[in-house]
């Protein structure tokens, strides 16, 4: 059974919305796409390289399949790491709404997601990963599917856009299992889910 892996990009404040260009995702008024482009370093580059190594299919929510779908299919370089993983391994993207996605490999996932997702982990070689797609991975955590999150904290402030965990997500703790810092000043932190929050008084 594969591990379920979602990598996410994330400001000091928590914001994970267009990290990658101004046009990304302009949705709610949000002016500061691209917020990630400064911190571009070999360090950044590496460990992106390293996490595609370890791909077996991905998982995406519509959103970032659509901006997925818009970019990597021209990405043609065999040599590139993670366009190449990206065009040939499979891709499962959830959404009630796509019935005939374009980008080869595609299928579309709705009805039960828990039963979906725990099929796909049985049957996907390598890891089943998750890129970006806040609300995907927030139903994944409350389910209690998701194995490992990799959270890379951007030093950067921007004060507006989604958030990956807004006021009521389910409370949940996690496990920390490594990490690591970019010359850039990327915090690069990984964790696996660990169940409940645990309480106490000092």
């Amino acid at each position: 059974m594969s591990k379920l892996v979602s990598t996410v990009f994330v400001t000091l404040d928590g914001v994970h919305q267009a990290p990658g260009g101004p046009q990304e995702d302009l949705s709610g008024g949000f002016v500061h796409g691209g917020w990630t482009h400064p911190f571009g370093d070999e360090d950044f580059g590496r460990f992106a390289t390293e996490a595609f190594d370890r791909a077996g299919a991905f998982l995406l929510g519509r959103r970032t399949y659509d901006i997925f779908a818009a970019y990597w299919p021209g990405k043609t370089d065999p040599a590139d790491p993670i366009a190449s993983r990206l065009n040939a391994l499979p891709k499962y993207v959830v959404s009630s709404t796509l019935h005939t996605p374009e980008w080869s490999g595609t299928t579309v996932i709705g009805g039960d997601l828990a039963k979906e997702v725990q099929a796909l982990k049985e049957r996907t070689d390598g890891e089943l990963q998750v890129h970006g797609s806040g609300a995907l991975v927030r139903s994944l955590i409350d389910l209690r599917l998701l194995d490992t999150l990799h959270l890379l904290t951007f030093p950067v402030v921007l004060g507006t856009g989604r958030r990956l965990f807004p006021d009521g997500t389910v409370p949940t703790r996690f496990r920390h299992t490594g990490g690591r810092v970019t010359g850039a000043g990327v915090s690069i932190q990984s964790y696996d889910l660990a169940g409940d929050p645990e309480y106490g008084s000092f």
